[in-house]
C-alpha cells in the first residue's frame, strides 16, 4: 500500500499508532423517494419512534455512565438531548414530510442540510462548530431508521497477545458515541486515536478527546474516504499530522517519539504539587481554562491556581431552534456557584456572553452583514440590558460563596466600559434591595482583544482591576485573518512582528498600572511560546488544564533574567525568519 500524509487540525496532543477503523456516516445510506399519501402518517411515527428511542438511548447512556469517564461527556449528552428536543430537529423535518412527501431519512437530511448551511455562516468560531453537534444528534436518528448500529467490532484477546490498538477514522464521531470506544476494564486501550473528516479546536468531539487524553487530529477533510479499514495509521495530535501506511523507517521513528513522550508525561504528573516558579525564584500563576462547572476537577487535578476563563456562553448552547436560548437566572447561579464551590477557595473567572448578531437569541433578528464586526458580546448585552442585568445578577449572587471576577469581552470604547460598570451598579443595588448576599469587593476586568483597546489601554487600566489578552481574537482582529478559513490560515501568524510588540505593551501598561494581565489564549499554553510570554513580562498564563503541566515544566526550566534579555531582542526584529529563529533560540535555552 503506498505511504500518504494528511494534514488536519490538531485538539488532542500525543503520538497513537495503530490500524484504521472506519465508521461509514449513515447518512451516506440514505434513500430519497416519494412516499404516497395513505402512507405519509405512517412515514411521520416512524421517524417520531426513531427520535424517541434516540432519546431513551441518550438516557440510558447518560445513566450507564462510567464513574470514571469524562465530566463533559454527561454534560454533552444533556446537550444533544436538548438539541433532539428542539423543534426544528424534532418537528420540522415531520412538516416536509407532509408537505414534500419525502421519506423519514430524507426529510431529516434536508433539514440538518438546511440549518447547517445556516450555521455556516457564523463567524464566531465556537458557535459555528456547534452545527456539527447537531449533525451528530441526526447521525443518530439516521441509525436508528436505517437499522445500522456503531460499528464497533468485537475485540477477542488472546492471552499471550497485548489488545489491538486502533485509530478510529470517520467523518465525524459525537462524544456520546466515544463512549463505545472506552475500555471500561481498567485495561490497555484497544481504541487509541481518532481522526474526523470535520471540526476544530473547540468542537465537542475535540473536547472529549483531550478530556480522555487521547491523541486526535480533526478537520481531515477526506481522511475517511481516502484511509481504508484496517491501514496501519500513526497520529501525530501535536502537529496535526496523519499518516497512512508509512514505511518502516517512519514508523521506528514515530514509535521512539512514542516511548520518549510516554516518559515524559510521567515526569509530568510528579510537578503536580510543584509550584511554578522559574529558576530566579519568581512565582508565576497557572489558571485553568473551563467550558463547564464539571470541568473544575480536572483543572484542580492539573494544579490550576484557579479559573481564568469560564466561558459561559455554553450555558446558552443548545436551547432552541436557533441553538440558543436564555437560562433563567436561578439556574446561571446554580450552575456559576457549583464551579466556585468545586474551585475549593481558588478564583474564578467569569466572561459574560460572548455571543452576538451572528448567532440571535431571537431567531427572528436580522443577521448582520459582517457579523465579527457586529452586535456581538458586550456589544449585544448592552443592547439587550435585561439579558445582561439577569447574567450580572446571577454571577454576583456566586461571589457570595467564593473568589469570582467578571471577565467583559470585545470592550473597545470608554462608554462601553462605562455603561458596562453602571450596570454591575445595578445589579448590586437590586440584590441589596433583595438582602441577597454577594461580594462587594468583586473585581470587574477587561477583555484585550481588539486592537484599539491595546492601543488605548490607558483608558482601560483607570477603570478596570485586571486585563486577560485574548489573544486569538486579537491575532485574527489585528492581521484581519479567519483563522479558519483554510484559504488563508496559514496567514494566521502570533509571531507577526506587530502582533507581539502589542502583547508586550499590553503586558507592561497594565503592570505599570499596578493591575494583574493573563493570557487566556491559545498562546498561554503553547510551550514553545511559554518563555517568550515571560521573557514580554506575563505573569499569569490561563489555559486547558491538560496542558498546564506541560507549561510549569518550561516555567521550572526557564532563567527569567536570561529570557528577558532575549526577548526584547525578538521585539525589536521584524523579519519573520529573524524571529522564528530566535523563538526556537529561546525555546532551546
Amino acid at each position: 500500500m503506498a505511504s500518504f500524509l494528511l494534514h488536519g487540525i490538531p485538539v488532542s496532543r500525543g503520538i497513537a499508532i495503530g490500524r484504521a477503523h472506519l465508521l461509514t456516516p449513515a447518512a451516506l445510506d440514505v434513500k430519497h423517494y416519494l412516499v404516497a399519501d395513505d402512507q405519509v402518517e405512517n412515514e411521520v411515527r416512524r421517524l417520531q419512534d426513531a427520535i424517541a428511542a434516540v432519546h431513551r438511548n441518550l438516557q440510558e447512556l447518560w445513566t450507564d455512565l462510567p464513574k470514571d469517564a469524562p465530566t463533559e461527556l454527561g454534560a454533552f449528552i444533556d446537550v444533544h438531548a436538548l438539541i433532539l428536543s428542539d423543534p426544528m430537529v424534532s418537528e420540522a423535518p415531520l412538516d416536509i414530510i407532509r408537505a414534500r412527501h419525502y421519506n423519514a431519512e430524507w426529510a431529516l437530511v434536508t433539514q440538518i442540510d438546511d440549518l447547517s448551511a445556516q450555521f455556516d455562516e457564523i463567524e464566531d468560531e465556537y458557535l459555528r462548530e456547534r452545527k456539527y453537534d447537531i449533525q451528530q444528534v441526526a447521525e443518530r436518528v439516521l441509525k436508528v431508521l436505517t437499522g445500522t448500529a456503531l460499528n464497533v467490532p468485537p475485540i477477542v484477546l488472546d492471552d499471550d497477545q497485548p489488545p489491538p490498538q486502533m485509530i478510529v477514522v470517520a467523518h465525524d464521531i459525537s462524544p456520546a458515541d466515544m463512549l463505545a470506544f472506552r475500555d471500561r476494564d481498567g485495561g490497555p486501550r484497544t481504541f487509541i486515536g481518532f481522526v474526523t473528516d470535520v471540526g476544530g479546536q473547540n468542537s465537542h468531539t475535540a473536547i472529549v478527546a483531550r478530556s480522555l487524553d487521547i491523541p486526535a487530529v480533526v478537520g481531515m477533510d477526506q481522511a475517511s474516504r481516502l484511509v481504508e479499514q484496517d491501514d496501519w495509521v500513526i497520529v501525530d495530535g501535536d502537529a496535526g499530522v496523519v499518516i497512512c501506511n508509512p514505511s518502516q523507517l517512519v514508523l521506528e521513528q514515530y514509535r521512539e517519539r512514542q516511548a520518549a513522550l510516554a516518559k515524559a508525561r510521567k515526569r509530568l504528573l510528579k510537578l503536580k504539587k510543584t509550584p511554578a516558579v522559574t529558576q530566579d525564584g519568581t512565582a508565576i500563576t497557572l489558571l485553568a481554562n473551563i467550558e463547564l462547572p464539571d470541568d473544575c476537577p480536572a483543572a484542580l487535578e492539573a494544579g490550576a491556581h484557579g479559573v481564568g476563563l469560564f466561558r459561559s456562553e455554553f450555558l446558552f448552547m443548545g436551547r432552541g431552534a436557533e441553538g440558543l436560548r436564555i437560562p433563567g437566572e436561578d439556574e446561571q447561579f446554580e450552575q456559576y456557584r457549583k464551579a466556585v464551590l468545586a474551585m475549593k477557595g481558588r478564583p474564578v473567572t467569569i466572561r459574560t456572553l460572548d455571543v452576538g448578531a451572528d448567532k440571535p437569541l431571537d431567531q427572528t433578528d436580522q443577521t448582520a452583514l459582517n457579523p465579527a464586526l457586529g452586535l456581538r458580546a458586550i456589544r449585544y448585552c448592552l443592547a439587550e440590558p435585561q439579558l445582561f442585568l439577569t447574567q450580572l445578577r446571577a454571577i454576583l449572587r456566586a461571589s457570595a460563596f467564593g473568589k469570582v471576577r467578571i471577565l467583559i469581552p470585545m470592550l473597545a470604547h470608554a462608554f462601553e466600559i462605562d455603561q458596562t460598570l453602571n450596570m454591575i451598579e445595578q445589579a448590586k443595588a437590586q440584590l441589596r434591595a433583595e438582602d441577597i448576599k454577594y461580594d462587594e469587593g468583586i473585581e470587574v476586568g477587561a477583555m484585550i482583544e481588539i486592537p484599539a483597546a491595546a492601543l488605548a489601554l490607558p483608558l482601560f487600566v483607570r477603570r478596570m482591576d485586571f486585563l486577560s489578552i485574548g489573544t486569538n481574537d486579537l491575532i485574527q482582529y489585528l492581521l484581519a485573518i479567519d483563522r479558519v478559513d483554510y484559504e488563508v490560515a496559514h496567514l494566521y501568524n502570533p509571531l507577526h512582528p506587530a502582533v507581539l510588540q502589542l502583547i508586550a505593551s499590553t503586558i507592561a501598561t497594565g503592570h505599570k498600572a499596578g493591575l494583574d494581565v493573563a493570557v487566556c489564549g491559545e498562546m498561554a499554553g503553547d510551550v514553545k511560546l511559554t518563555r517568550l510570554l515571560l521573557g514580554m513580562g506575563l505573569r499569569e498564563f490561563s489555559m486547558h488544564p491538560a496542558q498546564l503541566l506541560a507549561v510549569k515544566q518550561e516555567i521550572l526550566n526557564t532563567d527569567l533574567g536570561v529570557v528577558t534579555t532575549r526577548t526584547r531582542r525578538i521585539l525589536r526584529a521584524m523579519e519573520p525568519g529573524e524571529i522564528a529563529s530566535a523563538v526556537e533560540q529561546l525555546q532551546a535555552l
